[in-house]
């Protein structure tokens, strides 16, 4: 194990990144690919296969991508974060050396089985692959790069404020987005549970981060418990007060 540090640092230094930036991440780097979409000004990257709408007021910003079908794990990954760098030891003519960047899963690159898997169909199964908004490529590449190889692993989201909950549907049907989240940042699990019960209800994962409940709430207060995909969990009590309605956001005070 002490030779693999050794040698794990031995390339980070060639790349120009000292190793103790990226001590407290313990995921292992795994090889990948990255391109870009959405614009210079990311605007292209809103919404998406997660259900996030507007990536700004969800938590996001500009630091997202679509990952490929190996990568985004039926929607399960939405949420998660992956700290990127170019990797320079192939590319160093595209890379901008000791750059790296930390971005969240918000969408989904599909496959295009029109084209080979090394040209143009980079996110064609099972390539790890991640088509990054374009300020966030330019943070480790250059823009005539185009698609570069990179190294990745997850780390832990930092978020701002509290998780947020979006309540769409209607009656008996309760489809909720869940933002924001921190720690492992892609949720595994989520409860549901009105003022007039003393039982958590269980939700199942409708699409992305959207995840429902065939129960009728209205008149209640919603209180949510959530567990990420390391198996911590959060409750976040009485969010959405008893006369909430469709189509409405809440913010927490909880975090992980």
């Amino acid at each position: 194990m002490a030779s693999l540090s050794v040698l794990s640092c031995a390339v980070f230094l060639f790349l120009g990144i000292y190793c103790t930036q990226f001590h407290s991440a313990s995921a292992a780097w795994q090889q990948a690919h990255a391109t870009f979409y959405g614009g210079s000004d990311a605007s292209g990257t809103m919404g998406g296969a997660c259900g996030y709408g507007n990536l700004y007021t969800d938590g996001y910003g500009i630091k997202t991508a679509a990952l490929s079908t190996a990568l985004f794990n039926d929607g399960k990954s939405c949420g998660g974060c992956y700290q990127i760098i170019c990797d320079s030891t192939k590319v160093p003519q595209w890379c901008l050396r000791g750059k790296y960047i930390t971005i969240t899963a918000t969408n989904f690159c599909p496959p295009n089985y029109n084209l080979p898997n090394d040209n143009g169909g980079w996110c064609n199964p099972p390539r790890p692959h991640f088509d990054m908004s374009q300020p966030a490529f330019q943070t480790i590449a250059k823009y005539r790069a185009g698609i570069v190889p990179i190294l990745y692993r997850k780390v832990g989201c930092d978020r701002s404020g509290g998780i947020r909950f979006t309540i769409n549907g209607k009656n008996y049907f309760e489809l909720v987005l869940i933002s924001n989240v921190g720690g492992a940042g892609d949720i595994s699990r989520v409860w549901i549970k009105g003022s007039k019960s003393n039982q958590w209800e269980a939700m199942s994962r409708n699409w992305g981060s959207n995840w429902q409940s065939l129960s009728y709430l209205n008149g209640q207060s919603l209180s949510f418990k959530i567990q990420t995909s390391n198996g911590k969990t959060r409750t976040a009590l009485n969010v959405a007060p008893s006369n909430w309605v469709f189509g409405q956001s809440f913010k927490s005070n909880v975090q992980f």
